[in-house]
C-alpha cells in the first residue's frame, strides 16, 4: 500500500514538473487565435463554474422590472458591451474571435444563467478572458439594467421588444 501511495504522489510530482517545462518552454500556444487543448477548455470551465458558485453572492435584482428599465438595459448593452458581444442589429461582433475564450454572442445565443450570475460576471468581470469589471465604470443600478436585459433577451415586455425593433432591428 505505501508503494502506491508513493507511486501516485511520484506521477503527480512527474507531472507537474512536466507541465511547468512545457510552460517554461514555450510550448503552449497563448496567442488568443488559436484553439486550446480540451483539456484546458474544460479545466478552464470547471474552474469558472466553481469559482461562480463559491465566490459570487446568490443576489436579487433590487430594482422594479419595467419598460424603461429594460430600455435602459439595452442603451447600456449598446454603449458597453455591443462591440465585443455582438450588437441589437443581431449580428456578430467582429472582435468575437479576438479573445480566448471567443466573447459569447449574446444577442444571437442569449444567456441561460440566472441573474444572480450575470451579475456577478458584469460586476466582476471574469480574469484571463478580456471581460471587464465593471464595477468601477457603471453604478450598480446600471449593472442591474444590462444584467436584467439579457437575462429577458428571449422573454421581454411588449414595450421594450418594441423599442429594440424600432430602434435596432429596423436598421438592418
Amino acid at each position: 500500500m505505501d508503494k502506491l501511495c508513493l507511486g501516485g504522489i511520484i506521477t503527480v510530482l512527474l507531472l507537474l514538473a512536466l507541465s511547468l517545462v512545457i510552460g517554461k518552454l514555450g510550448l503552449i500556444p497563448t496567442t488568443a487565435a488559436s484553439a486550446p487543448p480540451t483539456l484546458e477548455r474544460e479545466l478552464a470551465t470547471q474552474a469558472l463554474n466553481a469559482s461562480m458558485m463559491r465566490h459570487a453572492p446568490h443576489v436579487t435584482n433590487p430594482y422594479p422590472t419595467n419598460d424603461e428599465s429594460l430600455i435602459a438595459g439595452m442603451r447600456i448593452y449598446t454603449m458597453n458591451c455591443a462591440v465585443c458581444h455582438g450588437a441589437l442589429d443581431v449580428q456578430a461582433s467582429p472582435l468575437e474571435h479576438s479573445f480566448y475564450p471567443p466573447a459569447p454572442q449574446l444577442i444571437i445565443e442569449p444567456l441561460h444563467d440566472p441573474e444572480w450570475r450575470t451579475y456577478y460576471v458584469v460586476r466582476t468581470g471574469v480574469r484571463y478572458t478580456g471581460m471587464p469589471a465593471w464595477e468601477g465604470a457603471l453604478s450598480d443600478e446600471d449593472m442591474w439594467r444590462v444584467t436584467e436585459f439579457l437575462s429577458r433577451i428571449d422573454n421581454l415586455s411588449p414595450g421594450a421588444a418594441s423599442y429594440w425593433h424600432e430602434t435596432y432591428a429596423a436598421k438592418q
